[in-house]
């Protein structure tokens, strides 16, 4: 992918997902992951995060995951500080990060070590990202 290429990624929701995201501005027309040249960006309805592709540590699927615990608004993990944006509970790509980003809060207070999406072609996005992910040095850190 040259610096100038964007790729958008749409996310797949499933039934049982539509209502409750509807609820929070949350539709196929308001969620999507753009990745371009140097920039990785989540928009889930009003929330939205930013961060260079050079800050991608990692990715991997993950799911299925619980209904009540994704439908509707993101989420943020207490155990960890991940962020969720989920319209379906089949299957999702969390994107590990280097270092944290804000993303559920509009001041950017709260940062995330990670984010979970699950958008319609979870491999081309991990394949996408690979190209551009670095390792993390949390490990140099603790």
């Amino acid at each position: 992918m040259d610096s100038q290429t964007v790729e958008c990624f749409p996310f797949r929701f499933d039934r049982a997902h539509r209502l409750p995201a509807l609820a929070f501005g949350i539709t196929p027309l308001t969620t999507w992951v753009r990745v371009g040249g140097t920039e990785l960006t989540v928009r889930f309805g009003p929330w939205c995060l930013r961060t260079g592709r050079d800050n991608v540590a990692a990715t991997a699927v993950t799911g299925p995951y619980w209904l009540v615990r994704t439908a509707g608004p993101a989420r943020l993990s207490l155990a960890d500080g991940g962020l969720t944006c989920a319209t379906n509970g089949e299957r999702g790509l969390c994107v590990r990060f280097v270092e944290p980003v804000p993303g559920i809060e509009p001041l950017g207070l709260l940062r995330h070590p990670e984010v979970t999406v699950t958008v319609a072609d979870c491999d081309r996005l991990a394949a996408l990202l690979a190209r551009s992910a670095r390792p993390s040095d949390h490990r140099r850190r603790g």
